[in-house]
């Protein structure tokens, strides 16, 4: 750190994991003189390839459906904002927790969790596909921007955390998590990931689903408590403005409802965990970040809400069906014909063998470009 700069460390709580205590990179580089570690991380993610190409993933609508809804790439940088403002309350590492927000889906595949489920049928007897190992893969090995080794060379805690957010390592699913500490729980700021990354979809979702008309708002505010309180509490102070504006007032009333649930009740279990540095939180014994029952109970019912009214509607099967088909159909005519391939991914058959390169391959694709793929190879009129 430049000489007379201010400690950034010194306003974290106790329990809060600090970036001078880092166990480092795998490839020893020097740090910089002005960026913490966590900085650098969150620097990489974003300057990688990976993460530009989220823009033109699917969250539930594809691209082309409109300009307005979200991509894998606007609901990154969702949760990356609720991550830094519960961090902040908690005293936790914005730093670390914004670099976990924006790395955390760099491993989902196009077309939403569609993708995901092919690309498991299809490497069900080679190891399976799961987008927190696609996006330590990508990590680690398969982004390809520096001279001196693979990958970004994130710190061992960013890459623990793509491990763990989702919950305790099953090294027989997941063998090369071995080295992050599987029998100890992550820093809260990992934990943090996964309920701030369900807070941002809902809330999203919601509000994407009533644009597309896909949803009803009188149904919805009628079903789903977390949404109508606040839709009436609006209606009530707003009589007289426009009805997009008040349903605007009460998804920002679900998700303010969410957020600050989500600190309060982090904050006790803290307190009556009486963890008071990141050792005591790793070996806590269970997670200390997580909503009330109550509001939990409540949250289910949305998510339940969600899945069959918004997920599976006839419109969002329909475009699932399409893609289904596309993927299956490029993954395999790759395995048929791998010189189809890019002569730089086909480079990476010996290392990694066909079947994993044609994982890694396929998930990289955004919706946009597995469609335009898929005329080329399959569409006589369309040159290649």
């Amino acid at each position: 750190m430049i000489s007379g700069t201010r400690d950034p460390e010194s306003a974290l709580a106790p329990y809060a994991q600090r970036a001078s205590a880092t166990r480092g990179r795998r490839h020893r580089e020097e740090e910089a003189p002005y960026r913490s570690a966590f900085q650098r991380d969150r620097d990489r993610i974003i300057h990688s390839r990976a993460f530009r190409r989220l823009e033109y993933k699917t969250q539930v609508f594809v691209n082309h459906e409109g300009d307005h809804y979200r991509t894998r790439l606007t609901h990154s940088i969702e949760v990356s904002q609720i991550g830094r403002t519960v961090a902040r309350a908690l005293g936790l590492n914005e730093d670390l927790v914004e670099s976990l927000a924006l790395s955390h889906d760099l491993g989902h595949t196009p077309f939403g969790h569609l993708g995901e489920d092919v690309l498991a049928e299809r490497m069900r007897a080679l190891g399976g596909f799961n987008h927190n190992r696609q996006t330590l893969r990508i990590v680690e090995h398969l982004e390809e921007r520096y001279p001196d080794f693979p990958g970004l060379n994130l710190t061992w805690e960013v890459r623990e955390a793509i491990a763990k957010h989702s919950g305790p390592i099953d090294l027989g699913s997941a063998p090369e998590f071995a080295e992050y500490d599987p029998g100890l729980l992550p820093p809260l700021e990992a934990q943090l990931v996964d309920p701030v990354d369900e807070i941002a979809y809902n809330h999203h979702d919601v509000d994407d689903g009533l644009e597309s008309g896909l949803l009803d708002v009188e149904d919805l505010a009628a079903s789903v408590p977390l949404f109508g309180e606040p839709l009436r509490a609006a209606r009530r102070r707003r009589r007289s403005s426009d009805e997009r504006q008040i349903r605007s007032e009460a998804l920002r009333g679900l998700i303010d409802g969410l957020v600050t649930d989500l600190i309060r009740t982090t904050e006790a279990n803290v307190a009556a965990a009486g963890v008071a540095c990141v050792r005591k939180v790793r070996e806590a014994g269970r997670p200390l970040v997580g909503l009330s029952p109550e509001v939990a109970a409540e949250n289910q019912v949305l998510k339940k809400y969600l899945r069959e009214r918004l997920y599976h509607h006839h419109r969002i099967e329909r475009m699932k069906d399409k893609a289904r088909r596309v993927l299956e159909a490029l993954f395999d005519r790759y395995l048929e014909n791998p010189r189809l391939l890019p002569d730089d991914t086909r480079r990476r058959v010996a290392i990694d063998g066909l079947e994993r390169t044609i994982a890694d391959y396929v998930a990289g694709m955004t919706d946009r470009y597995a469609v335009e793929e898929h005329r080329r190879l399959f569409d006589p009129g369309v040159r290649v």
